[in-house]
């Protein structure tokens, strides 16, 4: 069986399990490692994920899994994880969990923008500065990762400094 046959029949397998716990499936991933093979589940929700929620589904996919011969039997490692800021955005879901944060994205006519993603629904995002695209328009987008400036954080330092003199 092929790897893509192979991710296909685990994500059949597994997204009713991940879906009766209230989550999404994301991704499935099987990689060898040594003898064993790490069996990696990417999960998300609306709000993101708990602590117990991964606990939870991880029992429950790891019990989907011994009942089947999903894996051929052979020994593995699962680990169920929520997506990373690297991840893609290509679903609806993505842009809509991704509102408030910065993010390039390529437009399918071969151009670009950047902007905060002000609103995200099931047709399309608004991204700040650059306008409203239809999903069909987006060719894929990432996040940005945003990091503070330690002059800003000073800043707001003083600030609290000078609100406590009062």
């Amino acid at each position: 069986m092929g790897e893509s046959a192979r991710r296909d029949r685990l994500v059949a397998l597994l997204a009713p399990v991940v879906e009766a716990e209230g989550l999404d499936l994301e991704d499935v991933t099987v990689t060898p490692a040594g003898k064993r093979r790490l069996v990696r589940v990417v999960v998300d929700r609306d709000g993101g994920i708990s602590l117990d929620d991964v606990s939870e589904v991880s029992r429950s996919v790891s019990d989907r899994l011994d009942a089947t011969d999903a894996l051929g039997g052979g020994p593995y490692v699962l680990e169920v994880t929520s997506p990373g800021v690297d991840r893609p955005l290509t679903e609806p879901r993505h842009w809509r969990r991704a509102r408030g944060r910065l993010v390039k994205a390529a437009l399918a006519d071969g151009t670009g923008v950047e902007g905060r993603i002000l609103d995200a629904d099931d047709d399309g995002v608004e991204i700040e500065t650059a306008g409203r695209f239809a999903y069909a328009d987006l060719a894929k987008g990432k996040v940005q990762v945003e990091f503070r400036h330690l002059d800003d954080e000073d800043e707001d330092e003083e600030d609290i400094a000078d609100g406590d003199d009062g």
